[in-house]
């Protein structure tokens, strides 16, 4: 987040955090109680924690967790004007990155497993196993932390030691010195994302290609794989607009500070936050197996709770 927000000692942002700070906050709590109830019940039964479907949706539920409460602290000391030292910030900087490229991707996992499942059935047994699920949750890591190695590069090049001896309010555009390091980061977002936007066409129209062959219960259920491909795509596209955002704030913040503070909080809300409320629709409670769990596990927690009074 740009320093220029600051310039009235965060007065602006403070309005804005009274006036609809509140909502975000419950919005995240809420968001951050789901997921933590939906990665429990993934633990409940052996068969969701041996699927590679399910062990990816576990890891874009705790890739949401760590975006969301990374991005919310972050929020609340940029809102309040709270300078932290530059070396922390360096941290928060590198995971937040790092979980801001998990979730895409495993998304994008996500709808890999679902066309081998539906176009090569005779593979699926073989190729989606637990052991790959880990393999692909640790490519997934490694890839999604090559941006932060790249853009730190960059900076390293150009920054002093001083730098990290200062306070200040952290956001990703401290470590942006120079225009072209902006432009540098944005390419790579977007490279990734057409790649990642190539894979998820590629799986919507084989699978939409063997739907249309399909008959009976089994077109039903490829037909809801194809809706589960269009979903993720939507969550993609998302999380693509995520990536512009940069260039619109920059534009509005030459016209007017008040209008630049509404239109990141717009931005964070639309493009950071509802993205990862789609999860836990899109599998959590889509997904009749999960569902059915969960649902067990409640009745189980609030009979627990009456035994207990």
């Amino acid at each position: 987040m740009s320093n220029n927000s600051s310039l009235d000692g965060g007065k602006p942002l403070r309005r804005v955090m009274g006036d609809q700070g509140i909502f975000v906050q419950v919005f995240v709590a809420v968001l951050l109680c789901i997921n933590f109830l939906l990665i429990i019940t993934f633990f409940t039964k052996e068969a969701f924690f041996t699927n590679m479907r399910y062990i990816l949706f576990a890891t874009a539920l705790f890739s949401d967790c760590i975006n969301l409460i990374i991005t919310d602290v972050l929020v609340l000391f940029y809102a309040f004007a709270f300078p932290i030292p530059m070396g922390s910030c360096l941290i928060f900087f590198i995971v937040s990155s790092l979980y801001n490229y998990v979730t895409p991707l495993t998304l994008t996992a996500m709808s890999l497993e679902r066309y081998v499942a539906i176009c090569m059935p005779l593979y699926h047994v073989e190729l989606c196993t637990r052991q790959r699920a880990l393999q692909g949750i640790l490519i997934i890591h490694s890839l999604s932390f090559l941006p932060s190695i790249l853009i730190l590069i960059t900076f390293f090049s150009i920054a002093t030691i001083g730098f990290f001896e200062k306070y200040g309010i952290c956001s990703v555009e401290v470590f942006i010195l120079q225009r072209w390091q902006g432009h540098f980061r944005s390419a790579i977002g977007q490279f990734y994302f057409l790649i990642m936007c190539i894979i998820i066409a590629f799986s919507y129209i084989q699978i939409m290609k063997v739907a249309k062959a399909a008959s009976g219960e089994n077109k039903e259920s490829i037909q809801k794989g194809l809706r589960t491909v269009i979903l993720h795509a939507f969550q993609l596209l998302l999380c693509l607009i995520q990536l512009w955002s940069p260039f619109i704030e920059a534009a509005v913040l030459q016209i007017d500070l008040n209008l630049y503070i509404k239109i990141r909080f717009f931005i964070y809300v639309c493009f950071s936050l509802a993205p990862r409320s789609l999860s836990p629709l899109i599998y959590g409670l889509r997904d009749e197996a999960f569902l059915l769990a969960l649902k067990q596990y409640l009745f189980c927690f609030a009979g627990i709770n009456k035994l207990k009074l």
